[in-house]
């Protein structure tokens, strides 16, 4: 089966999607989890323990408040609150935690620092998965016991405002709600105002025992313009004003009731220093947790600063105050000071309760549990504690039992202590079986992909793909029998959840089919390169290879950077890597510019005419079927020629100083953004462009960026194209000063903003129109046998229509990055890659070098709170999941598709037979799979590693949605190179 080199990439590509979603689905695990279903009829709790006699204290203590309100902030940091913005703008809870009757704590959110996840820690007390970070676009039904079912099954009646994320969780649970959108991130006032209009009414009202409010106004602020935006203050004493109403309401109504109320202030998650959330820095995982009640009431004098807590703690904390059962799943601790009040009896009695609790869902998880020191603990505290009933039963009120009493305590408390932290640092059961599907997958794409670079590197058009007859053999079958048999004996064994077995049959008879073919489509292409290789030994002495600098540094870069993935520094300072590669690459083409001018034949070495003499020599391909482009007849001639004649067209020193500024471009955009985890956190030219005082120069450096790109743009454009370029690019201005981010010169500082909807159509009008305009003419090239030239501009307008949709994507002070990509872009393809006629090969990594790095320009991180979610709302009046989603992925990894877009473009209009296109396809297929499988390997290997969730895992995601755009990178130059076009 013959296949085009750029089809049987693009067909390896979408394969090996298919194999990092099985490794990911199995890699990302359920953590420790009971044994006992949240649907079970309640189990009658524990009695007290007793040493002797038989205690009377056989049912949960009562509750410990009458009703409790949650005002969840989204994206509160500690510091908005207890630090200089709280005293600030939150004068009234400033007050509460200073003097007021209050407990407040930083508690300590897990990664991955999003909402969802989030919300399960605070109602289950358990840590969910880390793959929650996906399932935060769309919230499955919760089926882990929580409060608010346990809270509903004793028959308390639950309110709910705010994100609609809790409604997706818990379903049924409510008997009155009004969701709000939260993924709609440029609204930050109605979306709250929805919220609080009905706080006078349900206050009034005395029908309810749980009321939660979950505001995300905060949350969206940050998105749009981060922590240091002016509009943070107003939102805080918004929000400070909304908890002096709900408090003061509270108060009133604990004269009329025996029990008093709680009010609990928390945030799901904090904010990173630009504005998002997700990864795992200091700002991103510490959130404030007020525990406001009358209960509370403190002394003159009594100072209590906020204690570090686990965000899990609240769910265990939350059962003792409502009386009901201590979630199954929790992993968390009763925060004592809200219990420090009551007798010593009582306080022992909800402590044995939670540690108790944790004991079991300890031996459930942990084979070697009774070694565990905190079981050891609680058991001592347990023996120690039905001493202390029994005096207490026999009425003895000595120093003996306040001593005791005493001791028991902090017995159970550092019980408590211990049990969470090892149950909290428990590694989860990992799906082993779906990994390694998943592996085997992308290792046997790996495979043929190597197997068959020395027929692409050869030049042929074509690959012999050996596939059909390998099907039809009997070691097809055989495999897939023994594959077969493996399945069904693991799936039948297996005492954990696997998701290959959950599949049906048929899915899984098609992944084992899958995985049978190309294992003998492997075994086939190894023994025809093996039979090659022999037949062509009496050529091997005459075959010879010459290798450039530039060679050698785009092989040993490459493989450089896969290595690096090994180490978490590496990982976490990725940008580096590609910065230090892309600066040195520049070294090496100004060494060769120089070489090829001044020195000429002398030093240049035969590198085209070596390597096809090498391909000739290995696999026998004759040159009158190679296709290249621009292949000359001498490498070195044809280099020499093409200095001469760049000096015809353009001034001989431009040439030479062309490497030189693309350096210099490059060291201007690595002082723009500060990205990674060494170094995020330092001044760049971005913050200064951010804040508030600075918005003139911001709108000034926007505008000129987006001249810039017009310029460079326009010039391949046809007229009517160069019209929509320039309307549109006046709408991205625009859409920013309608937002607030810019301004026009005649336009105040005071003007009211908007949420851009009408600007950003408009622009959308004229990148729908430049991509279709594209399209049509890449369509009429194919269908119809016309001018070469009508193919060129339909791929330079779809170029066109992405650069726009990028420049209304990126942030203001990101346009800078955008022009200075355009610019690089036009000096490599003028003064280096035509002059010097490198390889397709060479172009292609040179390509994808540059993506990667200004995927890094951009501000971008293998963090996921790097991510940009505002960009998938830009026009949007609602909540759309397939628009906001594809708008986020593009608006993240513009880099690497705007150098693949250009990659297409520039390869096409060399006017080349496609063969240069086929080989592009390929090179960049590989380039993209060999790190992907490199790192799969790495992260099994590395799953028990300290950073195993803070750092390995979002970047296996990152490569996950990377390998995703090279297959649709992959199919359209698949798409393209099957336009048939002649030249005029």
């Amino acid at each position: 089966m013959r296949l085009g080199s750029g089809a049987f990439a693009a067909s390896c590509v979408a394969i090996e999607v298919i194999g990092v979603a099985i490794f990911i689905r199995g890699f990302f695990p359920a953590p420790v989890r009971s044994s006992a279903r949240p649907e079970h009829d309640a189990e009658t709790p524990a009695p007290e323990p007793v040493a002797g006699v038989r205690s009377n204290w056989t049912k949960l203590p009562p509750p410990l408040f009458s009703k409790v309100v949650i005002v969840l902030i989204d994206a509160l940091r500690d510091d908005f609150v207890f630090g200089s913005k709280g005293v600030k703008y939150m004068p009234y809870t400033t007050y509460l935690v200073e003097k007021g009757a209050s407990h407040s704590f930083v508690a300590e959110a897990k990664p991955p620092t999003v909402t969802m996840p989030r919300i399960k820690a605070l109602m289950t007390g358990s840590l969910p998965g880390f793959v929650d970070v996906i399932r935060n676009l769309n919230s499955p039904v919760l089926l882990e016991d929580n409060v608010l079912r346990q809270a509903k099954a004793a028959g308390k009646r639950i309110i709910f405002y705010g994100d609609e994320t809790w409604v997706k969780l818990f379903p049924k649970h409510f008997v009155e709600y009004d969701g709000t959108t939260s993924f709609f991130v440029s609204d930050y006032i109605e979306v709250d105002k929805n919220v609080t209009r009905h706080l006078d009414k349900v206050l009034k009202r005395g029908d309810w025992d749980v009321l939660i409010l979950h505001y995300l106004g905060l949350d969206h602020i940050g998105h749009i313009s981060g922590p240091n935006s002016p509009l943070i203050g107003h939102k805080l004493s918004e929000m400070d004003s909304v908890l002096m109403k709900i408090h003061t309401s509270l108060l009133s109504k604990d004269r009329e009731t025996l029990l008093p109320s709680l009010l609990v202030l928390c945030g799901d998650h904090g904010m990173s220093e630009t504005g998002s959330h997700g990864a795992s820095s200091t700002e991103e995982v510490s959130t404030p947790l007020l525990l406001i009640s009358s209960a509370f009431e403190r002394k003159p004098g009594d100072i209590r600063h906020p204690k570090h807590v686990q965000q899990t703690d609240l769910a265990a904390t939350l059962a003792i105050g409502l009386g009901l059962p201590i979630p199954k799943d929790s992993v968390g601790s009763l925060l004592f000071p809200v219990i420090e009040g009551k007798p010593m009896r009582e306080q022992l009695r909800f402590l044995h309760l939670n540690t108790l609790q944790l004991s079991k869902l300890l031996q459930e998880n942990v084979p070697s549990y009774e070694k565990d020191p905190g079981f050891e603990q609680f058991k001592m505290a347990e023996k120690l504690h039905g001493n202390w009933v029994k005096l207490h039963l026999e009425e003895n009120h000595s120093d003996i039992l306040l001593g005791l009493g005493t001791k028991v305590l902090r017995q159970y408390l550092g019980a408590l202590k211990t049990l969470s932290l090892s149950l909290s640092t428990q590694v989860a059961q990992y799906d082993m079986y779906s990994m390694a599907v998943g592996t085997l997958i992308v290792l046997e794409v790996l495979a043929l992909f190597l197997l068959s670079t020395p027929h692409v590197l050869c030049r042929k058009a074509e690959l012999d793909v050996p596939l059909l007859s390998p099907v039809f053999s009997l070691l097809f079958y055989l495999v897939f029998l023994v594959l077969s048999a493996i399945h069904v004996l693991v799936c039948t064994s297996s005492e954990s959840s696997c998701y290959l077995c959950s599949l049906s049959w048929l899915a899984a008879g098609a992944v084992m089919l899958l995985v049978s073919a190309l294992f003998c489509a492997i075994l086939s292409a190894l023994i025809r390169m093996v039979i090659d290789s022999t037949l062509l030994k009496k050529n091997a002495a005459d075959a010879s290879s010459g290798w450039s600098e530039v060679n050698l540094l785009l092989l040993l870069g490459t493989v450089g950077h896969v290595l690096s993935l090994g180490a978490s520094s590496f990982v976490e300072e990725e940008h580096q890597t590609w910065y230090f590669l892309i600066n040195t690459l520049c070294l090496a083409l100004s060494q060769e510019t120089c070489r090829s001018y001044f020195l000429g034949d002398e030093c240049e070495p035969q590198r085209h005419s070596h390597v096809e003499q090498q391909c000739v020599n290995l696999l026998a391909c004759p040159l009158q079927d190679s296709t290249s482009y621009n292949t000359p007849e001498s490498g070195t001639a044809g280099k020499r020629v093409s200095l001469l004649e760049a000096q015809g067209s353009c001034k001989w020193w431009t040439v030479l100083a062309s490497p030189w500024l693309v350096l210099l471009c490059c060291r201007l955009l690595r002082s723009l953004n500060q990205t990674g985890v060494q170094g995020a956190h330092r001044p760049d030219f971005s913050h200064w462009l951010t804040s508030s005082d600075h918005k003139v120069q911001l709108s000034g450096l926007a505008a000129l960026s987006l001249v810039v790109i017009f310029m460079l743009v326009q010039r391949r454009c046809s007229l009517v194209s160069k019209v929509a370029l320039a309307l549109g690019l006046l709408g991205v201005f625009c859409y920013r000063a309608a937002i607030g981010i810019v301004q026009f010169p005649w336009q105040s500082d005071n003007k009211g903003i908007s949420k851009g909807i009408i600007e950003a159509r408009f622009v959308y009008v004229f990148v729908l129109g430049t991509l279709f305009t594209g399209t049509k003419d890449l369509l009429k090239a194919q269908v119809i046998a016309t001018d070469f030239q009508t193919k060129t501009v339909g791929l330079w307008e779809m170029h066109s229509g992405l650069v726009l949709l990028a420049a209304l994507l990126l942030r203001p002070h990101n346009l800078p990055v955008l022009a200075f990509s355009l610019l690089i872009q036009t000096v490599m393809t003028k003064f280096i890659w035509k002059p010097l006629r490198h390889d397709a090969a060479e172009i292609t990594v040179m390509h994808y070098w540059f993506g990667q790095a200004f995927f890094y320009f951009q501000g971008n991180s293998n963090n996921i709170a790097t991510i940009d979610i505002s960009a998938g709302f830009v026009g949007l009046d609602t909540y759309m999941e397939v628009p906001a989603t594809f708008l986020t992925v593009f608006g993240t990894y513009v880099g690497p598709v705007l150098w693949a877009s250009h990659l297409v473009y520039f390869l096409s209009s060399e006017g080349n037979n496609g063969s240069a296109l086929s080989r592009s396809c390929f090179c960049y297929a590989l380039i993209c799979s060999v790190p992907v499988a490199t790192y799969i390997v790495l992260v099994t290997s590395l799953r028990y590693h300290l950073f195993i969730w803070s750092v390995f895992s979002p970047k296996l995601l990152y490569e996950g949605m990377h390998l995703l755009i090279t297959a649709a990178i992959c199919a359209v130059f698949t798409a393209t190179n099957q336009t048939r076009h002649r030249r005029a």
